[in-house]
């Protein structure tokens, strides 16, 4: 047999194999002690599995709790600074509902920068 009989040989077989498909394949039976002996050690590792992935949770809910938590403070503190400027702007100009006074003194300014004004143009 030479070279390029037995790379034919190889390529038919390679594409016989993929024409037969799936149900014409060759199985290997396994036998039950191999695949309980497999199952066995299966357990173990999906415990194992399940544990870390089980801590790694615990990490990421207890880090996006932290961050909720400094977030939230956050806005709490800024909403208080907030409430504190309010509050002050509130005091220099106390609105005084129904107190003619207010109108007085609005008057009164009115009239002072309209007799500065005329002083300056003349």
């Amino acid at each position: 047999m030479n070279d390029d009989e037995q790379r034919k040989i190889i390529i038919d077989r390679v594409s016989e194999f993929h024409r037969a498909g799936e149900d014409e394949r060759p199985h290997v039976p396994i036998s039950p002690l191999n695949r309980w002996a497999t199952y066995l050690m299966l357990i173990p590792i999906v415990v194992a599995m399940v544990l870390i992935g089980m801590f790694f949770f615990a990490a990421f809910l207890a880090l996006l709790a932290v961050a909720v938590v400094v977030i939230g403070i956050r806005f709490w503190w800024v909403r208080r600074q907030y409430e504190k400027a309010r509050q002050q702007a509130d005091d220099t100009n106390p609105p005084k509902e129904g107190d003619a006074s207010i109108i007085i003194e609005d008057a009164q300014i009115i009239e002072e920068t309209n007799t500065y004004r005329n002083k300056s143009q003349k």
